[in-house]
């Protein structure tokens, strides 16, 4: 999202802490969240932000019938395989989720956006400057 032809000097990272299991209703709400704040406070072409990764595994729920005569209807977990319900993405630990390509000036607001965007997810996140890191020594307090 944002700009996609611009080169920008500075480029940080979300990245979890811990194994986890993101759904794809958490990264769609990480999204937005930092979506939404990077525009508003850059502008629409002041900021590049990439999601690095993809919900594939799918999860499959047996629900069992409940209620009277529900014991002659179904053979409870024999031959489950159940209905797809939800995707997610398997990540491991230290595994880059988001990414945001900013200007220098628009450090804090990425910090911030990121930020924003950990909270929607079930693990611990943490912000890795991957390039620019020599801009913004005097701000770094991740």
């Amino acid at each position: 999202m944002g700009n996609l032809t611009e080169d920008f000097p500075l480029l940080m990272t979300l990245a979890v802490k811990d194994h986890a299991h993101l759904s794809h209703n958490s990264l769609e709400a990480a999204r937005i969240a930092a979506n939404r704040y990077l525009q508003r406070t850059t502008g629409k072409l002041g900021y590049r932000l990439k999601i690095r990764v993809y919900p594939h595994h799918i999860v499959r729920k047996n629900p069992m019938a409940t209620g009277a005569g529900a014991d002659r209807v179904q053979s409870g977990m024999r031959g489950a395989f159940g209905k797809a319900v939800s995707s997610e993405a398997l990540v491991r630990a230290n595994q880059k989720i988001i990414t945001a390509y900013v200007n220098v000036k628009d450090f804090e607001s990425a910090k911030i956006a990121l930020n924003r965007a950990g909270m929607k997810l079930p693990v611990t996140c943490k912000i890795v400057i991957d390039k620019g890191s020599d801009l913004v020594q005097f701000h770094i307090n991740l």
